[in-house]
């Protein structure tokens, strides 16, 4: 008797690593969930030594994978954002100039924002990262992106933002941009990261958020005055771009300046020493 196969209704699909999840396979919680949750205290003795081991490797394979990344710079924005909304219209091209200026594009690699400033990087001919990230609703990564890793935890991917990106571009989203702006200012601000641009994108979506820093943080004394130059505020893709690259250009400028000094300084002391 023949039998028509049919197939399975196809189902979310989560990736680790070598292991593909599918439908009921796919756990109900997150990796950064189960590490978090303090009611799991009975499972440290046993699970968290593990869950180091398994951090470590994230770590790993993101620096092994963009240890030879060109020069490049991070965008952020919403994963809700329609293709035809402004702010994609925008990242989209934001993306193309990046890569015609020479950088990489890294985006959390997922629709939205993210998805416009990859296709503008991929079009444009250059090199296109996205960051995945485990989330209770599957998003996975989207098709422009010609690099991408997916990770269990938001701090092993942040550092991955960071480490490998010269600037970031920050267009409207919501909290998980917002922690990415704000964890990005906290950086530059307390000297953990050399000077680093940050660049805002869609000046009426963030007027009301400047005038509260401005209007509250800064008048209160929470922040300095100097803290608000740290972002520059713009809705032009060439000015976004031509900011970066002169901000990376003065870094270059002053960080041979002071080998130069270092230099002199050296030799002087050697002559002092004859």
């Amino acid at each position: 008797m023949n039998h028509i196969n049919r197939g399975r209704i196809p189902g979310p699909e989560r990736h680790r690593g070598a292991v593909t999840l599918r439908r009921e396979a796919i756990p109900r919680s997150t990796a950064d969930e189960r590490l978090l949750d303090s009611r799991q205290r009975a499972e440290w003795k046993t699970k968290d030594a593990w869950r180091a081991l398994r951090i470590l490797s994230e770590f790993v394979e993101g620096f092994d994978t963009l240890a030879d990344l060109p020069p490049a710079v991070s965008v952020f924005g919403s994963a809700r954002s329609k293709p035809d909304s402004p702010e994609c219209e925008m990242a989209q091209r934001l993306g193309a100039a990046l890569a015609r200026a020479g950088y990489a594009v890294i985006t959390g690699g997922g629709p939205g924002v993210m998805e416009a400033a990859n296709r503008g990087a991929n079009e444009a001919g250059g090199l296109s990262v996205g960051l995945g990230i485990e989330l209770p609703f599957e998003q996975g990564i989207n098709e422009w992106v010609d690099m991408g890793i997916d990770f269990r935890y938001f701090f092993a991917r942040k550092t991955m933002f960071v480490k490998y990106a010269q600037a970031f571009v920050v267009l409207p989203g919501g909290f998980g941009t917002m922690d990415e702006l704000f964890e990005a200012l906290t950086l530059v601000q307390t000297g953990k990261v050399t000077r680093f641009p940050v660049v805002l994108m869609g000046s009426a979506y963030w007027s009301g958020l400047l005038d509260w820093l401005r209007g509250t943080m800064e008048a209160e004394s929470k922040i300095g005055p100097a803290d608000l130059d740290l972002m520059c505020v713009t809705d032009d893709v060439d000015d976004a771009v031509r900011y970066i690259v002169e901000a990376e250009a003065a870094l270059a400028a002053e960080q041979e300046a002071l080998k130069e000094t270092a230099a002199a300084q050296a030799e002087a002391a050697e002559q002092a020493r004859e």
